[in-house]
């Protein structure tokens, strides 16, 4: 990522989605020493040393990811920094929040300088560490906050797993409010969670799958509530997967509570009907609910309750997936298919094209602190993508080592053309 181009880019055409939620027709983008230099007149007349035609196409704010597994330190042979980071560029995302789920667990600044250190010299795009919340992640014992902050981590989390307890989880989020630290929790409560994989719903009772109820989310969701509004620390809820949690969220929200909400891309396109062959592609965790849940999910996002959607994404080697259903391990390989994916919702009517690109720009921003705008003096990180053009995955198309994506060898609307990352050239099209 320090590889800095200098050159300058002309970007003429197409449409231009400004981050704030409008779209207009592209006056002109001209990108110098990585930053955006013109927009309008001034670039159109400028001189570059390249241009870019972007009829046909969108240009956005690069994508945000706040939840994306990079496998790295840790398990090469389900990818690292270089292939995931690769991936992501190919969906339009310009900058990925590394889960702390890692071997080692980022709950040292050793494991964040290591993650910075392979992202600055590996990495495609921008990554943001997310600290552990407790050593190994195992719950029990508080990391060292302040060093994993000092480090580099932008928040700190659970990643996929359980807090042993209220108190110690009480104790993480009054340490971390101490540190100005955003606490980015998966919500589930491990006893009612059980040794489930599915959801406890029509799907599970016949297929005979053991099933994790809606409610060892929703206890965890308002137990995690409750205790935010009492410590003040700045909550955000990782991959909701329930309706009943939307609601919950929205009322917190009402009342004051500093919380913010993401949801993957998965769980806005698929239910529990997905599990009906057996696929383990789609053991996820949370598990895909009922189309109810993935209705109140979607209006969660339409009506701003849900900040940012997530690829959560999971790279896996092929073994991970082919055991028995219950024996495989969760996730999907998604980065490279939530742009697509997003649009087939658009399509459908079920969401407008602001407020998708909103939930994978601005709204993940927010959660950082941080702004996602096309505007002269801003970081050239954007994405340009062709709404109208497909593309299909496949396991020779996919740039993840992880080839178990959502959708497979089926045409999916939204080219991306063009990735930049602080105006340098992280993925083009080589159609």
């Amino acid at each position: 990522m320090s590889h800095q181009q200098n050159d300058s880019l002309k970007i003429t055409g197409g449409t231009l989605f400004d981050g704030s939620g409008t779209e207009t027709d592209n006056p002109g983008l001209l990108i110098r020493n990585g930053r955006i230099e013109a927009l309008g007149s001034a670039a159109v007349s400028a001189s570059a040393d390249r241009e870019f035609d972007a009829s046909g196409c969108v240009i956005t704010p690069g994508f945000i990811d706040l939840c994306c597994n990079l496998r790295e330190p840790g398990n090469g042979q389900k990818g690292n920094i270089a292939s995931e980071t690769r991936a992501a560029a190919h969906g339009g995302f310009t900058t990925v929040c590394a889960s702390p789920e890692t071997s080692p667990v980022n709950d040292s600044s050793a494991v964040t300088h290591l993650i910075r250190e392979g992202a600055d010299s590996r990495g495609s795009v921008r990554v943001l560490p997310v600290g552990a919340i407790t050593r190994g992640l195992e719950g029990e014992l508080l990391s060292d906050m302040a060093g994993l902050k000092n480090a580099g981590c932008v928040a700190v989390g659970n990643g996929s797993r359980g807090v042993r307890n209220a108190r110690i989880l009480r104790r993480c989020m009054a340490y971390a409010q101490t540190f100005g630290l955003t606490v980015m929790f998966s919500p589930e409560n491990q006893a009612l969670a059980a040794d489930g994989y599915s959801h406890d719903g029509q799907v599970a009772t016949r297929l005979g799958l053991l099933g994790i109820p809606e409610v060892a989310e929703t206890a965890a969701v308002m137990e995690m509530l409750l205790l935010a509004e009492e410590t003040g620390v700045k909550l955000h809820l990782s991959q909701l997967s329930s309706g009943r949690s939307v609601q919950m969220l929205a009322d917190a929200r009402k009342r004051g509570i500093q919380v913010t909400a993401d949801v993957a891309m998965h769980q806005l396109c698929f239910t529990e009907e997905a599990l009906a062959g057996f696929d383990s592609r789609f053991h996820v965790r949370p598990p895909l609910r009922s189309e109810a849940d993935r209705q109140a999910l979607v209006a969660g996002v339409r009506e701003g309750v849900i900040d940012a959607i997530v690829s959560q994404h999971q790279p896996h080697d092929s073994a991970a997936k082919q055991a028995p259903l219950p024996a495989t391990e969760p996730g999907l390989s998604s980065i490279e298919s939530v742009l697509s994916l997003g649009l087939e919702l658009v399509a459908r009517g079920e969401l407008e094209r602001a407020r998708l690109l909103n939930a994978l720009t601005a709204g993940p921003a927010s959660v950082l602190g941080r702004t996602a705008r096309l505007a002269e003096g801003e970081a050239a990180d954007l994405c340009v993508f062709a709404p109208e053009q497909s593309w299909q995955p496949s396991v020779q198309t996919l740039v993840s080592a992880g080839r178990h994506a959502p959708v497979l060898d089926r045409e999916l609307p939204g080219r991306v053309r063009l990735t930049l990352v602080a105006g340098r050239t992280a993925w083009a099209d080589p159609a």
